[in-house]
């Protein structure tokens, strides 16, 4: 199983205790992670030393400011939002799927459903989260992004790409000229990007299993008639994604599922 993160040296313990939790949950698949950064990170030594103790294969991609001299880049638009949409520029050739992940998520049931997707032809599969922001937010995305094609507004935290049909249809020089046009309209720049460019192109998929926000237990309770309460929960989510600014590694989180992470983070810190 090919994972990949872009991170810097802040969520070194983020990422670790993302992999922990992919580990305990999906037993005997085998994993590599590929670790997109820039500078080389300060605690490589720390993530080598887990990754070897859990037989997980690390590999550092160091990117260098050359790839992105002819990019649009400003405070608003640094490098790092081209490492996503451009990762198969600097992956091996001979991987045809990756998933990727924000590490400000846990997994707590198996990832091997999700990982062994049939894209049906797609260039990536990812949740849309729509419905807890109601159906008004799709028609202005579309609006905004121009991309009318697109059946929903993806979050791109959980994305899995088909590496294949990626190198074909994407490059950069389509995502700089999309950027540079569409500059004043994009909110959440990489994720604006792919949603604009490549909406269309995107096999969905249900985010109270595989992106659930862990903010909106409470709608989503309402939207599954009052089911998917937290037994559901720790029985059918896969991915729970604790998206926003509050996280539940700082010491104010009181979160539904702080407990839950802060159990595995510290595990995690214990290998």
């Amino acid at each position: 199983m090919n994972l990949l993160f872009a991170i810097d040296d802040n969520v070194v313990d983020q990422l670790l205790t993302t992999l922990y939790s992919i580990q305990e949950n999906t037993p005997k698949e085998s994993l590599s992670v590929y670790v997109i950064q820039n500078p080389k990170l300060k605690q490589t030594d720390k993530i080598n030393a887990f990754c070897e103790k859990n037989k997980i294969e690390y590999h550092p991609i160091i990117i260098g400011d050359e790839l992105f001299k002819d990019a649009p880049t400003t405070d608003r638009y640094p490098a790092t939002i081209y490492y996503r949409l451009l990762a198969q520029e600097f992956l091996p050739k001979d991987i045809d799927r990756i998933l990727y992940l924000d590490v400000d998520i846990l997994v707590i049931n198996s990832l091997l459903p999700l990982y062994n997707l049939s894209f049906d032809g797609n260039l990536y599969a990812a949740a849309s989260h729509s419905a807890l922001t109601s159906d008004v937010t799709d028609p202005i995305n579309k609006l905004r992004l121009g991309n009318y094609e697109a059946e929903s507004y993806y979050n791109s935290g959980v994305l899995l790409m088909n590496l294949p049909l990626i190198r074909e249809q994407v490059h950069a020089k389509d995502i700089f000229k999309y950027i540079e046009d569409n500059k004043l309209a994009l909110f959440l720049p990489d994720q604006d990007v792919l949603n604009g460019l490549y909406g269309h192109q995107f096999k969905q998929v249900p985010d109270e299993i595989y992106n659930y926000d862990a903010r909106m237990s409470t709608i989503y309770q309402a939207l599954g008639a009052g089911d998917w309460d937290l037994d559901w929960v720790i029985k059918h989510t896969v991915i729970l994604h604790f998206c926003g600014r509050d996280k539940p590694w700082k010491p104010e989180y009181r979160g539904r599922y702080s407990g839950l992470y802060k159990h595995y983070a510290y595990k995690a810190s214990k290998i």
